[in-house]
Parts: C-alpha cells; sequence; structure tokens
C-alpha cells in the first residue's frame, strides 16, 4: 500500500466573463475545513492566477514548498451541467483568449511534451462515486483553449520545475447557485467525493 499522500486542490480567481468563480469559494471552503480523508499526509488549497505567465512560475512555487503527490484541478465551465471530468489536455495554445492581464499567447504547444496527455485520476471511481450520490456528471476530451487547458498540460507533463505529482487531473464545474446544476454545499460534497475515490484509488495495492 502506498504511503500516505500529499494532496493538492486548486481553483482559479475570477476572470473576464466570470465575476465570480466558484471554484475560488470551493478553495477557501477547503482551506477553512480540510478534508479528513484517511491517506492525507498534507492537503493545501491553492488560487491559481488566470494570467499566462503568472500561473507556471506559481505551480513551480507551490511544488517546491509543498510537492503534492496528488493534484486535483478545479476551473468553471460555465456551459457545463455538473462535474465535468476532463480526459485529456491538450498541449496547444489554438484558439485561446485573453487572460486576466490582456494578454494572449501565439498558437504554439503550452510546453514540450506530446500533443495530448491523459488525466491520470481515477474517473471511473469517481464518475461512480458522484452518480452514487445523485451529483450530476459528465465526461468531456476538451478542457478548453483557457487557463484550464494550460494548467491540466502543464501539471499532467510535469513542465514546472518542482512541480512533479504523481497523479493529477482536471474537473469542470457550472457557476453555483439558485437554479443552477449544483449549489455551494453540493460542489464541496462532490470535492471532497473526488479527492476521496483519487487517495483511495492511490492507497489501492
Amino acid at each position: 500500500m502506498a504511503e500516505a499522500a500529499r494532496v493538492l486542490v486548486t481553483g482559479f480567481e475570477p476572470f473576464p466573463g466570470a465575476p465570480v468563480n466558484p471554484t475560488e469559494w470551493l478553495v477557501g471552503a477547503l482551506r477553512i475545513e480540510p478534508p479528513a480523508i484517511e491517506g492525507i499526509a498534507a492537503f493545501r488549497a491553492e488560487v491559481l492566477p488566470v494570467d499566462y505567465a503568472k500561473v507556471g512560475p506559481r505551480l513551480s512555487e507551490i511544488g517546491r514548498e509543498f510537492r503534492p503527490d496528488i493534484a486535483i484541478h478545479f476551473g468553471l465551465a460555465a456551459e457545463c451541467s455538473g462535474f465535468r471530468l476532463e480526459r485529456v489536455a491538450r498541449n496547444s495554445f489554438a484558439g485561446a483568449r485573453a487572460d486576466n492581464a490582456g494578454a494572449l499567447p501565439e498558437p504554439s504547444a503550452i510546453c514540450e511534451g506530446p500533443a495530448t496527455l491523459a488525466s491520470t485520476l481515477p474517473l471511473h471511481a469517481i464518475r461512480e462515486r458522484l452518480e452514487a450520490e445523485s451529483m450530476p456528471v459528465e465526461w468531456s476530451d476538451d478542457a478548453g483553449a483557457y487557463l484550464c487547458n494550460m494548467v491540466f498540460t502543464l501539471s499532467r507533463a510535469h513542465a514546472c520545475e518542482g512541480f512533479a505529482p504523481e497523479m493529477s487531473g482536471f474537473v469542470h464545474v457550472p457557476p453555483t447557485g439558485e437554479g443552477r446544476p449544483l449549489g455551494n454545499a453540493q460542489l464541496l460534497a462532490g470535492a471532497l467525493a473526488i479527492i476521496e475515490e483519487t487517495v483511495r484509488s492511490r492507497r489501492r495495492p
């Protein structure tokens, strides 16, 4: 059985078109009450900048300070209808749009490495768990062309110095609130289920 894991959860700050980002709220909630899950040696939750120039150095800084074994990245996708489990990171800036600083990268590879990288989270187990708890869940093979896909790619490619999680992946969530697919309480419960299933999978002989 694997040793207890150092677990990182990330979200993002608000960005153009999304003045409220539920993943920023999620990070705050997890900081206030970290998950009490067997198999977690240390836990950290961080809000990442929506800035192409800053996000890589921030991941490197977190990696040097915390050395996560597991990194679960959350982001907002306005059009999704529940927890969207991203299966594939695409190593490309094609179709990117401007970040919070107004920067727009040229169409190119995000980093050295393959064109696509698969999530290493236990996605099928996560889906079964969310469905068992009556949470809306869906699959995706396209994490978009914004910072979400960039972070997913950098995390899976181990492209940031000091940041090399053994398991990592990305989950999109919709806006929360009345009339939305998720409320904040459900968002937190689903995130905890995702964390628990990932830690459980790593510890499985």
